[in-house]
């Protein structure tokens, strides 16, 4: 094959795989004109098209589609193999890619992660804030980080936290004007903040009760699709919102929110980093893992969600 047409198809796969010229180019460090003109090159030279372009979209026709399917596999594990033979080098390096939403990111990773890079120059870290269950296969990130139930079974996971324990919380202010719910029923006729999913739905508050769980579905005036932002609103009396402990813990201990229902509010599994099962796993990879990891825990198994 020519080279070109192996430069040209590693442009293909990353304009398939992030749907747009203007993402794929900043990946690639290009232009979208260059882009755009090596797509319609490889075009021309297999003498059909592979992707469907609108003003709003690019997609992969079936052929582009067959292509992303088969040989973008084969382009990973030659990756694989470059990045294993680079290890034989003093000096990691690479860049390790995490998907995690935001509050994680904060207060989980980048505090466990500063030391690292100082410490490792080569080494980099890309953090992608994001509240979808991504494939980090599929998506080209190398570790994802979820409550330890949206695990998937075939992953290695490593546990990062204890088990999270949520809040229902809300202002004093809030309280004076509305009163306090005694149960979870009254839910339902206060301002609760809720949370947009990245599917479009409305996250139902996961309560439970001597073990057996209760979905609500609350509403109220403000939806959000962060945690920050549910507390944001939380701290201006707009309702009652449904967060972290280790969030709005700190504003309870200050008096800023009240806390309410705690029987009611569940421990979920702690939060795991994890990475697909590979033959090699790179020395950066390690690295990051090892930094991140909770100290109290070892390698656990995953487990997955009913939902």
């Amino acid at each position: 094959m020519a080279r070109d047409n192996i430069n040209d198809i590693l442009a293909f796969l990353a304009v398939a795989r992030e749907r747009s010229f203007t993402r794929a180019a900043a990946r690639l460090g290009v232009s979208q004109s260059a882009l755009s003109h090596a797509m319609r090159a490889l075009e021309t030279r297999l003498g059909v098209r592979l992707l469907t372009r609108t003003t709003r979209s690019v997609a992969p026709t079936e052929a582009g589609e067959r292509l992303l399917q088969t040989v973008a596999p084969r382009v990973q594990e030659i990756e694989a193999e470059i990045a294993a033979v680079s290890e034989l080098g003093a000096r990691p390096a690479g860049t390790i890619r995490i998907t995690a939403i935001d509050h994680v990111i904060d207060s989980v990773l980048w505090p466990r992660l500063a030391t690292v890079l100082s410490s490792y120059p080569d080494l980099r870290v890309e953090m992608s804030a994001d509240y979808r269950l991504v494939d980090i296969a599929a998506e080209q990130f190398d570790i994802g980080v979820r409550y330890g139930d949206q695990v998937a079974k075939d992953m290695v996971a490593v546990r990062l936290t204890e088990d999270v324990k949520m809040m229902i919380v809300g202002a004093p202010g809030y309280f004076a004007s509305r009163g306090v719910p005694a149960t979870v029923r009254d839910l339902l006729a206060h301002n609760c903040i809720t949370l947009r999913l990245a599917g479009g739905g409305i996250y139902a508050w996961e309560l439970t009760r001597e073990g057996q769980l209760f979905e609500v579905k609350v509403s109220g005036q403000a939806t959000c699709n962060g945690v920050y932002q549910m507390l944001r609103a939380a701290l201006e009396g707009c309702g009652l919102a449904f967060v972290p402990e280790d969030l709005a813990g700190p504003y309870v201990r200050a008096g800023c929110l009240r806390s309410v229902l705690e029987d009611w509010c569940p421990k979920f599994p702690g939060l795991h980093a994890y990475y697909p099962s590979a033959r090699h796993s790179s020395r950066a990879l390690r690295i990051v893992i090892d930094a991140i990891r909770y100290r109290g825990d070892a390698v656990l198994p995953a487990t997955r969600s009913a939902g």
